[in-house]
């Protein structure tokens, strides 16, 4: 920071330690246990590192000493249901939710300008790292250019949303931008943006902070594999954070996962975290914190805990921390860190007593569950949910069992006569034969895996020996290979394993976020045509980490996470309707059948080939130009200044409507009175199905207003890639082609109800009439509403369409804070009650709030539900409004509102 931080040591624990280039100061949680506040030796190092955090800002305003004496007291058991100010060190951002952010940010500026500010007071007072990596597209595969193709693609798509971006970099200060190309936010974070303990300025001198940060991706969890805590956030929470707001949480419960033994022969890391997954999710850790020790930690490499503290957002847990140690300074060298900065990362974590030894004493978790790794076999997870895991010598069954499960119980419905249905493939004059199962897309992907040496390397040595057994990928399988950081390419050359890949269709497509996300590219017309017709359950096999109906490609109905060896094998075999324990995956030329034992390399081979191919001077090298080594983005011509020129025609970039008519004074929401249900949702419904998503379809309301607005089908790019505008977003808002809207039953897709004239509408239209008539909305949900990745459009979207009040059995915590963060109400049924059990149909009238009980932060209130025929029903719900904070944002219509005011006034 330029300015240095004034000195706030209420409990004069300020210290000093011997750093490599002098005496640095730091607040000591020591002297602080010292002093009588508590054990806090035995307090989880995810809570420590916390409580070290309001420590050192405690300023009796933002941050008060009861802050600290409730964290330092810590109760394992009962976690005292407090709120909790965090202010982190930093922010991360991917282009997708990060686009949004910054768009907020030029909004603001403008909104201060209208209060009569200074608009150069909204900048980020934290530094700030957006790393663009969703936005390539898997349009070209199978071939050596597929990379310098996808790439020019995607500079072209998103030619608006990159000059914007360039603006951003030169106008806000504590900003900086990764260009397309490098890698995936969380690898790129995790390989070198993390640091593992930061220096700044106090009043007195220097001062040492853990590296702590929020991002706006629900797997900025994996950072926790580092001993870096780290959590993902909406777009508006990361927006307050940047701007100097603390964000708000309940003291949380902490899980302790003790973790033994060693992985059998077979196993890998995805094996293992698909394990835990499944263990965690079954326990119930939603919200909580997930904290692994255990001899099994200590045998087990970084990029195996990273691996396991990227999927928390599947577990449900807030993070899954592995606290530094020996393993975390290995990583560190391993990967191109300096000296100094090993050298001061071990020694103030030894000073604060944050350092995991093997021998430390026990520590007190609110429960405690555990593995034997020995335990863990080679599966998938799938074809709907990552936490659904599959052995893989179950797969077979599994895959014909949920043909004909029914789609409530995650099957695909399938009658009897249609289970051998096929359908034939046209290519060249040659045809191929598929049918339920054939996989059209195996990809090796995401951040949850490439950033794994292990994984990548199998997959590489298991290429390499089918390509010498004369194995073969058919036709119409989708290969790709997208890195998450442009070191596994140099190991992969190094190892001579990236020709034996390329041989089996796995050539590079793009070094970012692509089949997992959404962006795995059209299926060549031809297999699109063979799935249509045959009404085919076709399937996709990713190394990625979501899994979520609809979310892969629309034609993949099922859709199975496994291991990058995996996907070669399955890649190879042509169909997930195969048990390869027992059947061969393929045969020789000769017709000798192979067996996928005869290929899978050894722990030994893989542990050999990591050691002499994955090299220090490989991430120095790759990340020694991170900013400054794309020429593309180099060349993108920007107009300069403090205020961004919004342009009118623009389809990327519109200014937000959140701030439009802002005044000074706060104007109170009004009650919610007459509203109508725009949705009756069930369960597990998911910031995939409310959020923009995926590929805009022409007939959809926001394939219409680009046609309006002259955009062509081909150039209509993705939902993501379009959040920087408001106006396709709202049109994509609970448009999911997967989501199902029970005021339509038996109908999948964006509509509706409107229930004064009985009309089915998409959702978009209804809305838009209700608000002609100035009815207010509301959704009616399941459990576990808005699961998924942290996407603020979930919120947003909802909130643009009229939606002032969300009723849900239980919500996700991400998604709840974001419904809060945009001024709309969270309300919970009644313990044992749902819209089900009430007897609503989503035909009724809703006034909430009628027996005039004040909004207060985890109270309730009263909701009448009256019918057409004038019969009411009178129910209470909890108010998920969960601090006095969120009180405030709700009263002021949102977080953006809030800070603006308080930046103006100040």
């Amino acid at each position: 920071m330029s300015n240095p931080s004034p000195l706030h040591d209420p409990f004069k624990v300020r210290d000093t330690f011997s750093g490599p280039t002098g005496e640095i100061g730091f607040y000591s949680l020591k002297k602080l246990e010292a002093a009588g506040f508590g054990e806090i030796s035995k307090l989880p190092f995810s809570i420590r590192i916390l409580l070290e955090a309001v420590l050192r800002n405690c300023d009796g305003y933002i941050v008060n000493q009861e802050d600290v004496v409730n964290l330092a007291q810590w109760d394992a058991a009962k976690p005292a249901p407090v709120e909790i100010p965090f202010m982190p060190a930093r922010v991360v951002l991917q282009d997708f939710t990060g686009v949004p952010c910054v768009v907020d940010l030029a909004a603001m500026r403008d909104g201060m300008k209208a209060l009569g500010g200074d608009p150069k007071k909204i900048n980020p007072l934290i530094p700030v790292d957006l790393v663009i990596d969703h936005s390539v597209q898997v349009d070209l595969f199978g071939t050596l250019d597929s990379l310098t193709r996808n790439v020019e693609i995607e500079f072209e798509r998103n030619k608006e949303r990159y000059e914007f971006l360039r603006w951003g970099q030169q106008a806000f200060n504590n900003f900086r931008v990764v260009p397309p190309n490098t890698g995936i936010v969380h690898q790129v974070n995790l390989e070198y943006l993390a640091q593992g303990v930061f220096v700044r300025e106090d009043a007195v001198g220097p001062v040492a902070l853990p590296d702590t940060l929020v991002g706006t991706d629900s797997h900025t969890t994996m950072i926790n594999g580092l001993g870096v805590l780290g959590w993902g956030v909406g777009g508006i929470e990361a927006e307050a954070g940047m701007l100097g707001q603390p964000l708000y949480m309940l003291m949380p419960e902490v899980v302790g996962f003790e973790v033994t033994g060693k992985l059998p022969a077979g196993a890998t890391a995805t094996d293992l975290v698909l394990k835990v997954t499944e263990i965690l999710r079954s326990a119930g850790v939603v919200g909580k914190f997930v904290e692994f020790f255990g001899s099994g930690v200590t045998n087990m490499s970084l990029a195996d805990r990273a691996t396991i503290a990227n999927m928390a957002p599947e577990y449900g847990a807030t993070m899954g921390y592995f606290p530094v140690d020996a393993e975390t300074l290995h990583f560190m060298e391993r990967t191109g860190r300096s000296a100094e900065q090993v050298k001061l990362l071990e020694t103030y974590m030894r000073a604060q007593g944050l350092f995991r030894e093997d021998n430390s004493p026990a520590l007190n978790y609110t429960r405690t569950l555990g593995l034997d790794m020995s335990e863990v076999e080679p599966a998938l997870a799938g074809p709907k949910r990552p936490q659904d895991r599959v052995p893989l010598r179950s797969m077979k069954a599994s895959f014909e069992a949920a043909l004909s499960a029914p789609v409530s119980a995650r099957g695909f419905g399938l009658a009897d006569e249609a289970l051998s249905t096929k359908s034939i493939v046209q290519n060249n004059g040659h045809s191929t034969e598929i049918g339920h199962g054939s996989v059209v897309i195996a990809a090796i992907t995401s951040c949850t895996n490439t950033s794994n040496p292990s994984v990548m390397i199998g997959a590489g040595l298991l290429a390499r020996r089918a390509v010498e057994k004369g194995l073969t990928v058919p036709d119409y399988v989708k290969t790709s290979l997208a890195p998450g950081s442009r070191v596994v390419t140099d190991y992969l050359d190094k190892a001579n394993l990236s020709d034996a890949l390329s041989k089996l269709g796995f050539y590079t497509v793009g070094y970012g976020c692509t089949t997992c996300i959404g962006n795995s590219g059209p299926l060549p017309e031809s297999v699109a045509t063979a799935i249509t017709e045959g009404d085919l359950v076709a399937a996709a096999v990713l190394s990625g980490n979501r899994n979520f109906e609809g979310r892969v490609n629309p034609l993949t109905r099922a859709n199975y996470l496994a291991s990058p060896p995996l996907v070669v094998a399955y890649a190879i075999a042509g169909s997930v309707d195969i048990d390869l324990v027992t059947e061969p995956l393929g045969t020789t030329p000769a017709g000798e059948p192979v067996y996928l034992k005869d290929i899978w390399p050894s722990a030994e081979e893989i542990q050999a080939t990591i050691e002499a191919c994955v090299l220090p001077e490989m991430f120095k090298h790759q990340y020694s130009s991170a900013f400054t080594s794309n020429e593309k983005w180099n060349a993108i011509e920007i107009t300069e200044g403090d205020l961004y020129d919004w342009s009118d025609a623009s389809t990327y970039i519109q200014r937000p409507p959140f701030l439009e008519g802002i005044t000074a004074e706060i104007t109170p929401p009004k009650p919610i009175q007459g509203a109508r249900c725009l949705a009756l949702l069930g369960d597990s419904v998911t910031t995939d199905h409310i959020s923009p998503a995926g590929a805009i379809t022409k007939l959809s309301p926001a394939g219409e207003y680009l046609i309006e607005h002259s955009v062509e089908q081909r150039d209509f790019n993705s939902y993501g890639s379009r959040r920087g505008n408001d106006r396709v977003m709202v049109r994509g808002t609970f448009a999911n082609i997967r989501i199902r809207n029970q005021m339509v039953p038996n109908t999948e897709g964006g509509y509706t109800k409107h229930v004064p004239s009985g009309e089915e509408l998409a959702i978009y239209d209804a809305a838009m009439r209700y608000r002609a008539e100035s009815t207010p909305l509301v959704v009616l949900a399941g459990a576990e509403y808005g699961t998924g990745s942290s996407r603020d459009w979930a919120a947003k979207g909802t909130l643009l369409l009229g939606v002032r009040a969300v009723i849900a059995a239980s919500y996700e915590r991400i998604h709840r804070s974001n419904l809060v963060g945009m001024g709309i109400l969270p309300l919970q049924f009644s313990e044992g009650e749902t819209w089900q059990s009430l007897g609503l149909t989503g035909d009724e009238q809703f006034d909430i709030g009628s027996d005039d009980r004040p909004l207060e932060p985890r109270g309730t209130l009263q909701v009448q539900a009256t019918s057409a025929d004038g019969t009411s029903r009178l129910f209470e719900v909890a108010v998920r409004i969960d601090t006095p904070v969120e009180l405030d944002y709700y009263y002021n219509g949102g977080i953006l509102p809030t800070v603006l005011r308080k930046l103006a006034a100040s």
